[in-house]
């Protein structure tokens, strides 16, 4: 049996190879790529001293990102988990609320949960989307679910209010979002999307992150579009996107010379120097995700044949940035999988398993959860494979 193990893991160090035509260096999981505008806006950056949180590049990235995504308004912050605890925060979530998110996600989505004071409330996903379940969930609310009037849902086992989803669109996927949306309605729940990994990625036409009262995205160094490190709000809401650049800015009102600051605030908002990175990798994102989409093709050709295994494609109710490539294995084995991921790592491609589902961390291990079936059964079965935009720009 170990001898048929290794040699799967040989078999799919050999396709990777194949459909990268990488051998002999280090093949990372996803490397950014500079072949535009960067070092000519970060350099008027630094000629004309406009490297921090005030600069033309700020604001014309904000105006450049709601219009690629089709959102009224995005205000750049530091980073996705910033954009997310501030779109929690605005979206009326409060201390000792319970806050619905998936357990398997990256830990960001949680931490921004308790950021706010609130608990986080793990939810199965859909193994056709890898993100949340809407039908599984449904089902779990009217069983636990308890509406007091006015005053919302309440979980009737803890006693505390459950404020808010936040559908995470896991390597870029989109969750089905009309029938999340619909079981929100029913319910009374704010909906603020991760979009953290999911910038050029669109349900039914129209951009993830633009469903919700919030999204969040990421442009950290491993994304489709990076800043550096740095991420951005959407809204269609004015009012929430000038609160949200409020909040961002430490609260400070706005004055030649006084520094008065009328609430909490936060010092989030993401400097010009990284603003200019990312207009420059803005301009680039079409070509980006053409690349990534021609990547995604070759690796489930090459994946055809192979048993044991399948490579995970968009949903059909979704156009996806293919953000991260994954094989799936037919049944969860977590030997297999990690002897896949030791056999492709000692071959220089840099693969990776999804997430510890949060549950099993020890800061939440306590958090209240549905039964995770396909989230524990995902942790044995998902592998990431090397999905930077660079892997194919010669061939287009």
């Amino acid at each position: 049996m170990k001898t048929e193990k290794r040699s799967l893991g040989a078999e799919i160090a050999e396709i990777v190879k194949q459909v990268t035509g990488n051998s002999g260096h280090t093949l990372p999981l996803h490397e950014p790529e500079f072949s535009g505008n960067e070092w000519a806006y970060v350099k008027e950056c630094l000629d004309t001293g406009w490297v921090s949180s005030v600069g033309r590049f700020v604001e014309r990235l904000e105006n450049d990102l709601a219009a690629y995504t089709g959102s009224g308004y995005a205000v750049a912050v530091v980073n996705g988990t910033a954009a997310l605890h501030i779109a929690l925060l605005l979206s009326g979530v409060e201390p000792g609320e319970e806050v619905l998110i998936p357990s398997l996600t990256f830990v960001a989505t949680a931490n921004a949960v308790s950021y706010c004071q609130a608990v986080p409330h793990f939810v199965d996903v859909d193994r056709l989307t890898l993100g949340l379940d809407p039908i599984r969930l449904h089902d779990y609310l009217q069983e636990i679910g308890e509406r007091r009037g006015d005053k919302g849902l309440y979980n009737r086992k803890t006693g505390r209010r459950i404020r808010a989803v936040v559908p995470m669109h896991t390597f870029g996927h989109p969750v089905d979002m009309d029938a999340l949306l619909d079981v929100c309605q029913q319910y009374g729940l704010e909906v603020v999307e991760d979009a953290a990994e999911s910038l050029g990625s669109k349900y039914k036409g129209r951009h993830t992150g633009t469903f919700g009262r919030f999204g969040a995205l990421s442009f950290n160094g491993n994304k489709v579009v990076t800043t550096g490190g740095g991420g951005a709000i959407l809204t269609q809401d004015k009012k929430l996107a000038e609160m949200a650049k409020h909040l961002t800015t430490t609260a400070k009102l706005s004055h030649p010379w006084v520094y008065k600051h009328d609430r909490i605030g936060y010092n989030y908002r993401m400097p010009n120097i990284n603003a200019a990175l990312g207009c420059a990798q803005l301009e680039k994102l079409p070509e980006f995700l053409a690349r990534k989409r021609k990547l995604a093709e070759k690796y489930r050709e090459g994946f055809k044949a192979v048993s044991g295994i399948s490579f995970f494609s968009e949903p059909e109710h979704a156009e996806s940035n293919y953000w991260l490539n994954a094989i799936i294995l037919n049944e969860p084995d977590m030997q297999l999988r990690d002897e896949i991921l030791q056999e492709t790592n000692k071959h220089g491609f840099l693969t990776r398993p999804i997430w510890t589902p949060l549950h099993l961390l020890p800061m939440y291990a306590d958090c209240p959860r549905m039964e995770l079936t396909v989230t524990m059964e995902l942790e044995g079965k998902v592998i990431n494979l090397p999905s930077g935009p660079s892997i194919i720009r010669e061939e287009l």
